[in-house]
């Protein structure tokens, strides 16, 4: 698939992001990771880095929520607890064979601007409902009740991003494998 510099420069603002932060990725650093050339930053962005930061926190969005049906569609006999365990299971597998630099872009938004920017920090909120909606959807389909699938979805991410965060800390997946091994039966138990 070809892309635009446009949409290079947002999916290399969220890879940077997932590394960096977002103080610590400039503008520069997006135009050249994303091979575009300088003057297309004005001329795609002209709200500047909360404008593009805030394009790349809505792809970071999109795309987790595009995994969830991905991912759904290729569990066998499945559950909330196997749909849990195979998204931790991405995770788990880009730390273990890429290493522990990169996390969740949604997270090191909010985590660098929550307090400085509420554009941003209204960004980071819209993509993980956006994240949370097919999340909720699919437990629905897996028979959890409507009235509990969307405060199961808030616990799967929130226990997901935290095993990231932990698991980044400690350089080891463990944190990974211990939500899903505590969340499985709670998950499973949630259907009707």
């Amino acid at each position: 698939m070809t892309r635009t510099p446009r949409e290079r420069m947002v999916l290399s603002a969220a890879q940077l992001v997932r590394i960096h932060g977002v103080g610590a990725t400039g503008m520069r650093d997006v135009v050249a990771h994303a091979e575009a050339p300088r003057g297309s930053l004005q001329h795609y962005f002209p709200g500047g880095k909360d404008q593009l930061i805030a394009e790349a926190v809505a792809w970071a969005g999109d795309y987790a929520a595009r995994r969830v049906a991905r991912i759904a569609a290729k569990l066998e006999d499945p559950t909330p607890g196997k749909l849990f365990e195979a998204m931790a299971a991405q995770w788990r597998d880009e730390f273990t064979a890429q290493g522990f630099d990169a996390g969740c872009p949604l997270v090191a938004t909010v985590a660098d601007t929550v307090a400085t920017s509420d554009n941003l920090r209204e960004a980071v909120g819209k993509a993980f409902e956006g994240w949370q909606r097919p999340v909720a959807a699919t437990l629905s389909e897996l028979g959890v009740p409507a009235a509990r699938s969307t405060s199961l979805a808030v616990l799967m991410l929130s226990a997901l991003e935290g095993a990231i965060v932990l698991a980044r800390a400690h350089q080891d997946v463990a944190p990974l494998d211990t939500v899903v091994a505590e969340l499985r039966p709670l998950l499973d138990g949630a259907v009707a």
